[in-house]
């Protein structure tokens, strides 16, 4: 079915009265629904559900593959260990998340003396054939399962010297009568590793919640005061788009949809009988939720950003909590994006937001961290922004219920706010809600300003 520009703002606008939703149900941040639980707090069926749901597709190869096969990532990676091994000489390190152990190899080979790679799933298991076959498997111990339930093998403290900061609590001093004191007086005996890395972002940084199981391994293992995570700190950008063709495509497949429904009910009703449209409304719900009230990713070129983005989210891994890792608190943004002058006679438009994320290797800049940490002299930057080329993370892409017109010679003012919160269903995923208004200033002079808009979107 070929859709006109015509039906397509037709249907947009209907679109536009029905997005607005409410993420309220998932905006108290004190309600621990919305946290990641520790691995040894859960019961089996939440163990079950969550590897089902998240773990899984990290134990397979096919998998492992896409990542390693991203030449932006590896790279990013790969000169953050080997350019700084100055950083590992001689140093404990853990790989949170190690999956196939190329991490936890390179660490070796820059000098560390002794690496654990934590890794959850069965891919461990390949995991300690990498470290044997690159012959690291001397310093590296490769150690299945939970960062959260994991310890630091006893053997380990006098067979690598393991030592933990100047001023640390000592067992022999550790209480015996007061088991809550005990247990933190003996984390405080497990902060002897020097260099936490991983690779825990997801889809505009936060999806897939890893970054919690960060949090925990650097409060369990990292020295507080000279240990360092790589990366180190994170941003979280936005900026308007101008992705024609897949916007309207998602508005075509949306409609196509309803039409095979709408299809369907007439064959059901002539061939057997049965009245089956009681169900459309609920269809069409899930439907719009799919299509029109989720992002999509996308792998944009530079050429469909309109304007400079803004930061709506930064992260410093040496001081963030868990509170930080649930989400962005409202963001404010403002865009000014001006038609390009092309004098073409199609109008350009604006077809909603793009979400990518930033992470840098470098120095701690917390007021401790400078003091005491590593000196990273030779710092390194990773984007998925869509100058930067192809990641595996690509971008988000947040389509407007209906594209903004941006007139020959015209201005399009959009003000708003940005807020990014953890589902209630599923702890691992978000949901983004985006309030704006647009105000348009044509050649003419004359100006239109919009009502306040609002639009919830799940980041699948």
């Amino acid at each position: 079915m070929k859709i006109t520009k015509s039906v397509l703002v037709s249907c947009c606008c209907l679109v536009m009265q029905t997005a607005s939703s409410s993420i309220t149900n998932n905006s108290n941040s004190n309600d621990d629904d919305d946290t990641i639980p520790t691995f040894h707090t859960q019961d089996e069926q939440q163990k079950a559900s969550d590897y089902a749901n998240y773990f899984s597709a990290y134990a397979d190869l096919h998998h492992q593959k896409i990542m390693l096969t991203d030449t932006h990532r590896m790279t990013a990676y790969h000169d953050a260990i080997m350019k700084n091994q100055h950083v590992f000489r001689d140093k404990v390190v853990m790989d949170v998340g190690s999956g196939s152990g190329i991490l936890a190899v390179w660490a070796a080979k820059a000098g560390a003396k002794r690496v654990y790679a934590v890794e959850y799933t069965d891919m461990a298991k390949h995991a300690r054939k990498v470290v044997e076959a690159n012959g690291v498997d001397h310093v590296v111990t490769v150690i299945q399962g939970a960062v959260e339930d994991v310890t630091i093998p006893v053997e380990d403290w006098e067979a690598f010297n393991l030592q933990t900061e100047e001023g640390a609590t000592t067992a022999d001093e550790c209480p015996a009568d007061d088991d809550d004191a005990s247990i933190s007086c003996k984390q405080q005996q497990s902060k002897v590793v020097d260099i936490i890395i991983s690779e825990w972002m997801g889809y505009f940084l936060l999806r897939e919640s890893m970054l919690d199981s960060v949090i925990r391994a650097r409060d369990m293992f990292l020295k507080p005061k000279s240990g360092i995570l790589l990366p180190s700190h994170a941003t979280m950008l936005i900026a308007p788009i101008m992705n024609e063709d897949q916007h309207h495509m998602v508005i075509e497949e949306y409609l196509e949809g309803m039409n095979d429904w709408n299809d369907y009910l007439v064959n059901a009703k002539k061939q057997y009988g049965v009245d089956m449209s009681i169900l459309t409304e609920e269809y069409d719900k899930e439907q719009r939720d799919y299509y029109l009230k989720s992002s999509h990713y996308v792998q944009l070129d530079d050429d469909t950003i309109l304007a400079p983005p803004i930061v709506v989210k930064t992260l410093d891994l040496a001081v963030c909590t868990l509170e930080d890792a649930k989400g962005v608190d409202e963001a404010e943004f403002s865009f000014d994006i001006e038609s390009s002058g092309s004098g073409a006679d199609d109008e350009e438009e604006i077809n909603g937001f793009a979400g990518w994320f930033t992470v840098d290797f470098q120095s701690r800049t917390d007021e401790v961290g400078k003091q005491f940490g590593a000196k990273m002299t030779n710092p390194v930057h990773f984007s998925s922004s869509p100058e930067i080329g192809d990641t595996h993370w690509g971008q988000q892409a947040f389509y407007f219920p209906s594209a903004i017109p941006i007139h020959s010679n015209g201005k399009v003012k959009i003000d708003g706010t940005m807020e990014m919160i953890r589902s209630k269903e599923n702890a691992r995923l978000y949901n983004v809600k985006l309030q704006y208004t647009i105000g348009a200033a044509a050649a003419d002079g004359l100006n239109n300003v919009m009502d306040m808009v609002e639009s919830v979107y799940k980041i699948p």
